[in-house]
C-alpha cells in the first residue's frame, strides 16, 4: 500500500497482512469519507498545535518580563527549555492513561475532557504574573490533554483500506495549519495596547496581563469546539463501560447492557496483548526510531525561537516577536504544502528506511546553518542574505521532517497483532513525550551556557544536536528494508 501523506500526527492505519512499503492494492470500491464526522475532527487537528505554537513567539520575553532571570539573558533559554520540557513530562504521565480510557469509554468524553483542559490552562497562562504559575498552567495543559493519540484512534475507527489514504491527504494540512496560525495569534497579538493603541488602549486588563489576548483567543476556540463536538461528533467506538460504572456509581441493568459488547463483537476482536508482551523487537527498534527522530526535532523547535531572539551581539538575530511569529508561521505552511506534494514520491523512489535515512542526514546542513547565519547577521545585520539563509534552513527542516512519515508506518507494523496497534501507538507516544521533556530542557540550557561562557555562541547546542543526529542515524539504519507483517 501507498502511504499519501504522513507527519508526527498521522492517524493508526488499519493493519495489512505483510504489506510492502511500494505495493499497491487494486481498489474496486471506496468508501466515501464520512465528512460530517471527518471535519470535526479535522477541525480540532487544527487546534491542537496551535495551543503549543500559540506562545512560543513570546516565551523568551515573558521569561524576561516575569523576571525569574534577574536580568541576564543568557539564562533565558533555560527557563523556556524548563517551560517547554514540563509540559511534555506531564503528557508522559498521562498520555497512555488517557488513551486506554477511550477505549473503555468512548473516544468522545475523552477529547471533551481535552478541550475543558485546553480552555482552563490558556486563560491561566494568560493571566500568570510569576514563574511558578506559569509552569502550573503548562503542566495543566499536558497532564488533561489527551486528544493528540485519541483522535488518532477515531479517526482509524471512521476509515476503512479503501478511504485512509484519502484522509492522509487533509490530516498533515490541518496540523500544519496549527502549526502556522498559532505563532501567528501569538506573534501578532502579544502587547496589544502597544502594538494597536487605538483598538486595546483603552483596557487595564490587556495593560496588566500583556499576553492574555493570544492566549485568550486559543482558550475560547477551545470552548467553541467543546461545543461542536458536543453537539455533532458522534462516538466512533462501542464503550465496554462508562465513567459512572468505573467511579462506582450505581447504573440501570438496561445501561449497562447497552453498552456491553455482543458476543459476536467479541469473538471477532483479537485479544489485546499485555504490556509485558508488547516489548518485542520490532517493536522497540520503531519506538526508538520515534524517539530519535522527535529529540532531534523538539530540541530544534526550543532553539530556533530562543536564537531568533537572541541579540545579534551575543550571536542571534535580534528579532522581535511578530517577526518570529511570521517565520514559524511560514515554516508551517511551507511544512505542510512541501510534505504533502513530495512525501509519496520521495517514499516511492528511496523506500522507507532510505528516506528516513536521507531525513535525518538533512538534519547536519540546518545544525551548520545556526553559526552561518549568526556570522552573517555580525557581519551585514538583517541582510537578505542572512535571511535567505534561514530560508535554507527551514527548507532543511521541512525535508528532515518525512522521517515522521515513515516511522510512523514502522510503529504501526510493527505492533505483535492488530488488536494491540492502539496499545502500541501509545507506548510509542509515551516515550517520545518523556524525550520531549528532555529535549528542550537539555539544549536551550547547553545554548544559554554558551552564551554565558562567551564561546562561540550556541556551539554546545548545535554539538549536542550533531550527536543525537548520529544517534538517529545508528537507529534507523536498524530498521528493515520492509515493513514487518502484522
Amino acid at each position: 500500500m501507498t502511504f499519501e501523506t504522513a507527519d508526527e500526527e498521522t492517524p493508526l492505519l488499519h493493519a495489512n497482512d505483510c504489506v510492502e512499503p511500494q505495493q499497491k492494492p487494486t481498489v474496486i470500491g471506496k468508501t466515501p469519507l464520512p465528512w460530517g464526522q471527518f471535519s470535526i475532527i479535522l477541525s480540532l487537528q487544527v487546534l491542537e498545535p496551535m495551543t503549543s505554537q500559540v506562545i512560543s513567539p513570546f516565551t523568551s520575553q515573558l521569561i524576561r518580563d516575569i523576571g525569574v532571570t534577574n536580568g541576564e539573558e543568557a539564562r533565558v533559554g533555560i527557563y523556556v527549555g524548563l517551560l517547554q520540557s514540563l509540559f511534555f513530562a506531564t503528557e508522559a504521565l498521562t498520555t497512555f492513561h488517557w488513551s486506554r480510557l477511550s477505549d473503555l469509554v468512548g473516544r468522545k468524553p475523552i477529547l471533551l475532557i481535552g478541550l475543558t483542559g485546553i480552555s482552563i490552562s490558556m486563560y491561566s497562562f494568560g493571566l500568570s504574573r510569576t514563574f511558578w504559575s506559569v509552569i502550573l498552567s503548562r503542566c495543566l495543559c499536558g497532564a488533561l490533554n489527551g486528544n493528540v493519540v485519541v483522535m488518532k484512534s477515531m479517526v482509524a475507527d471512521i476509515t476503512d483500506s479503501t478511504n485512509m489514504p484519502q484522509a492522509y491527504g487533509y490530516i498533515p494540512f490541518a496540523w500544519q495549519a496549527g502549526i502556522a496560525l498559532g505563532p501567528l495569534v501569538g506573534g501578532l497579538l502579544a502587547h496589544p495596547t502597544v502594538r494597536y493603541p487605538e483598538l486595546f488602549g483603552r483596557f487595564e486588563l490587556l495593560k496588566a496581563y500583556p499576553y492574555f489576548l493570544p492566549c485568550g483567543v486559543i482558550g475560547t476556540l477551545a470552548l467553541v469546539w467543546w461545543c461542536v463536538m458536543f453537539l455533532f461528533l458522534s462516538e466512533s467506538t462501542q464503550p465496554s463501560t462508562s465513567f459512572a460504572r468505573l467511579l462506582g456509581l450505581r447504573e440501570s441493568e438496561r445501561s449497562a447492557l447497552r453498552t456491553m459488547p455482543s458476543d459476536s463483537d467479541l469473538r471477532s476482536k483479537m485479544k489485546p496483548l499485555p504490556f509485558r508482551d508488547l516489548l518485542v523487537t520490532r517493536v522497540v527498534i520503531a519506538t526508538c526510531a520515534y524517539a530519535a527522530v522527535a529529540l532531534i526535532e523538539i530540541s530544534f523547535r526550543a532553539v530556533q525561537p530562543v536564537f531568533y531572539a537572541t541579540p545579534i551581539e551575543m550571536g542571534g538575530l535580534g528579532l522581535d516577536t511578530p517577526a518570529i511569529g511570521i517565520i514559524l508561521a511560514v515554516l508551517g505552511i511551507l511544512n505542510g504544502v512541501l510534505q504533502a506534494l513530495f512525501f509519496v514520491r520521495l517514499h516511492d523512489w528511496l523506500g522507507g528506511r532510505n528516506l528516513y535515512l536521507f531525513s535525518v542526514f538533512s538534519y547536519f546542513p540546518m545544525l551548520a546553518l545556526f553559526p552561518a547565519i549568526s556570522f552573517t547577521a555580525k557581519a551585514q545585520g538583517l541582510s537578505y542574505f542572512a535571511y535567505l539563509l534561514v530560508g535554507l534552513q527551514l527548507l532543511a527542516f521541512v525535508i528532515s521532517y518525512s522521517a515522521y512519515g515513515v516511522v510512523f508506518m514502522y510503529i504501526n507494523a510493527s505492533a505483535p497483532n492488530r488488536a494491540s496497534i492502539g496499545a502500541t501507538n501509545g507506548l510509542a507516544q509515551t516515550v517520545v513525550s518523556v524525550i520531549r521533556a528532555i529535549g528542550p530542557a537539555l539544549v536551550n540550557s547547553a545554548y544559554s551556557l554558551s552564551i554565558e561562557k562567551q564561546l562561540l555562541v550556541g556551539n554546545m547546542a548545535y554539538w549536542l544536536m550533531a550527536g543525537m543526529v548520529c544517534i538517529a542515524i545508528g537507529v534507523g539504519s536498524a530498521l528493515p528494508m520492509r515493513l514487518w507483517c502484522v
